[in-house]
């Protein structure tokens, strides 16, 4: 019996100009313009589908072929596969039997019919099901014809890495239903550099997608293990590794529970790389109560990141190292103090390191790198852990907020990785960092809290800082703050502000609403979309999407925090969010907190998009002036007045009011609102460098290094 045809796909306009090579606009214009278009086949009126093989014949008699490369094609279709509810794990195995066919052989391939195609896929995939035992059969089917060709192409043309990558880019990495993140490969880098050597043998009890792994591979480890709750994880950790480690190199990955059904529990290793999952309750504390692993103490139900350090430890080899990265709680918790004491007591415990926040996800909390070292029988205790703060180092360059790519990984890598060479290479010589880096012995540690935060440790090596160089800073600081506060009085005293007279001035109002009705400007909002479709742009960084997947959002945080555009729209849905223009007034919901609640866009703004909690008013430029509009717009009465709510004030923008008041005197307005936003925003400046003159001058009194004044 004839199987019935696969059920055919569907496609956004956005779609359709990356399968056109166009841009977006062209594709409005031929659908206002020609009308052999294809209809929609489905979806909303705001937000229409296609059906792909309609589309592709309609571009075809226009002599419009397809202009994506492979590697866009395969991202199309993988979007419409995911549309209709299938993943992208059944693909991964046939990325590896295509990876080691023989180049003419993706061809072959293709040149089959459809139904011999789902079979030898079926046959290729079964070949190689063994990277990864005790995983789901893969079962292809007439309707995965279209991807399985995509991907056979991207294979063949752009190599199975970069098919792997866009796998990943899917539904592999950052998902929110099942905990799982990826390891950003700076972090991996730096974690895989604090294992001393060059280890062979290196375990990940809790793999994900492999980072950690492939960074040991990099460093020339020879034995790879592996091991994952999540059978999509560990397929894809298996994969990536067998494609990129060197040759020879022995790859072993498996599946489960490493804490309740550890797949190796009687492997010895040089060095274990994990980053464990955080917060788990459900760990199995009950039905391990007696497991030999607890060398240290049996964890609390609440700790389960000291049982993920204590199963990291039974795998080493004497003298091992384990490096992971964990919550800064667990360095803190009053649960798992008699834990940490042990491990400080035996001299496991090595040096804690914080991360600023934004090294990983989750991204508003500096997370923590422990080095453990399991104990030498033949060899005394260390008597001291080293401890290293980064969780204050600048971000890069033009960025900010909590983002993974604002992390200046340069820096903070050397500073903990050369802080630990140093240290390890001599721990009873080390000098102590100012602010950055300081060992502290064990008997300091061991007391009532037992407390292994990297600042309050670093932040106890006060007395190490020069005099000489934190009396220069604070003269530094000084001038700053003398000359911002000059610039400050200057705005003050430059503009003369005469009173109206006996009353204060009335004038005839129109809402927003009624100015939107007549064209004087237009209110726009960005259109709600799903978490995972508005993601920041640190969160794009770490699933490794492509930089043409995603656009530039300006969101309400961002005019809070006066920061550029920090949130990203996937491209899929970008063509539903308004974009910024210059002389747009942006205004942010809610309207509560601190910091500013509007700004007028520049340049730095202009193309972004309108991002979540955040409206947007366009003023016609020939009947409002942007600057006179964010005066009153930004009102506290006036935004009193159309907000609801007690504690949290959400706006309806349509209800805020403006004078109708003629351009010239609008402009007068303009000019004294735009030298009020400059006197605040230099105000602000000298409010933060007051306050870093006094930590300094604060700090180096009662660190002995500045003296008072006669002293």
């Amino acid at each position: 019996m004839p199987q019935p045809p696969a059920p055919s796909a569907q496609v956004t306009a956005a779609e359709i100009s990356r399968i056109a090579g166009v841009t977006r606009a062209t594709v409005s214009n031929w659908r206002r313009r020609h009308e052999d278009f294809p209809a929609p086949s489905g979806g909303t009126d705001s937000s229409p589908l296609y059906d792909l093989e309609v589309v592709r014949a309609w571009l075809a008699s226009r002599g419009q072929h397809t202009a994506a490369t492979p590697s866009g094609e395969l991202r199309t279709t993988l979007r419409l596969r995911e549309r209709a509810g299938a993943g992208t794990s059944d693909l991964l195995l046939l990325v590896l039997a295509a990876a080691r066919c023989p180049a003419d052989d993706p061809t072959g391939l293709l040149a089959l019919p459809d139904a011999d195609l789902v079979k030898q896929a079926n046959e290729a995939a079964a070949g190689v099901a063994d990277v990864v035992p005790d995983t789901e059969p893969v079962r292809f089917t007439a309707a995965d014809t279209t991807v399985l060709r995509a991907l056979l192409l991207c294979v063949r043309d752009e190599g199975a890495q970069t098919a792997l990558g866009i796998l990943a880019e899917r539904e592999l990495e950052d998902s929110a239903a099942s905990g799982a993140y990826r390891t950003p490969a700076p972090l991996a880098d730096l974690l895989a550099r604090l294992i001393p050597g060059s280890p062979a043998r290196v375990l990940d009890p809790a793999c994900g997608s492999g980072t950690l792994l492939s960074a040991a591979a990099a460093r020339g480890a020879r034995e790879l293990y592996g091991q994952d709750s999540l059978p999509v994880q560990a397929r894809r950790t298996a994969v990536g590794l067998t494609l990129t480690a060197e040759e020879g190199a022995d790859v072993t990955v498996r599946t489960g529970d490493s804490l309740r059904a550890d797949a190796f529990p009687d492997l010895t290793v040089d060095a274990v790389l994990c980053n464990p999952p955080y917060g788990d309750r459900d760990w199995g504390h009950d039905e391990l109560a007696y497991d030999s692993r607890w060398a240290y103490g049996f964890p609390p139900r609440a700790e389960s990141e000291l049982a993920w350090v204590q199963h990291a430890l039974s795998h080493l080899a004497p003298g091992g190292h384990a490096v992971l990265l964990l919550p800064p709680a667990t360095a803190s918790r009053s649960s798992g103090r008699r834990v940490r004491a042990e491990l400080i007591r035996s001299g496991a415990l090595r040096a804690v390191a914080a991360l600023p926040p934004g090294a990983a996800i989750p991204l508003h909390i500096g997370l923590q790198v422990w080095v453990l070292q399991r104990p030498e029988p033949t060899r005394p205790a260390h008597q001291t852990v080293l401890f290293v703060d980064t969780a204050g180092e600048p971000t890069a360059a033009g960025r900010g907020g909590s983002r993974a790519d604002a992390v200046d990984w340069a820096r903070v890598t050397e500073q903990i990785v050369s802080a630990w060479t140093a240290y390890a290479e001599d721990p009873d010589g080390f000098e102590a960092r100012a602010g950055v880096a300081r060992a502290v012995s064990v008997v300091d540690l061991l007391d009532e809290v037992v407390d292994v935060t990297p600042a309050r440790q670093v932040r106890a090596s006060q007395v190490d800082v020069d005099p000489q160089e934190l009396a220069r800073a604070a003269a530094a600081a000084r001038e700053g703050l003398a000359a911002a506060a000059r610039t400050v009085a200057e705005l003050a005293g430059t503009a003369s502000w005469d009173a109206a007279g006996a009353s204060a001035r009335a004038w005839r109002t129109a809402t927003v609403s009624d100015l939107a009705r007549g064209g004087a400007l237009k209110v726009l909002r960005a259109v709600p979309v799903s978490p995972r479709a508005m993601a920041t742009e640190a969160e794009a960084a770490v699933a490794g999407a492509d930089g043409g997947e995603r656009r530039p959002a300006l969101t309400s945080g961002d005019i809070a925090g006066g920061s550029g555009p920090t949130g990203q729209v996937p491209d899929v849905q970008a063509e539903q969010m308004p974009e910024i223009a210059v002389g747009d007034v942006l205004v942010r919901n809610p309207v509560g907190g601190t910091g500013p609640v509007a700004r007028v866009a520049g340049e730095a703004e202009a193309g972004a998009l309108l991002g979540a909690g955040v409206h947007l008013f366009r003023p016609d430029p020939a009947r409002l002036d942007p600057w006179f509009l964010l005066g009153f717009l930004s009102s506290e009465a006036n935004l009193a007045g159309a907000s609801t709510g007690s504690s949290t004030l959400h706006l309806t923008p349509g209800r805020l009011r403006v004078p109708l008041l003629p351009l010239a005197e609008q402009r007068r307005y303009g000019e004294a609102f735009r030298h009020v936003h400059a006197l605040r925003a230099e105000a602000q400046r000298a409010t933060r460098q007051a306050e870093e003159t006094a930590r300094l001058l604060s700090g180096g009194l009662t660190g002995g290094q500045l003296l008072p004044r006669g002293t």
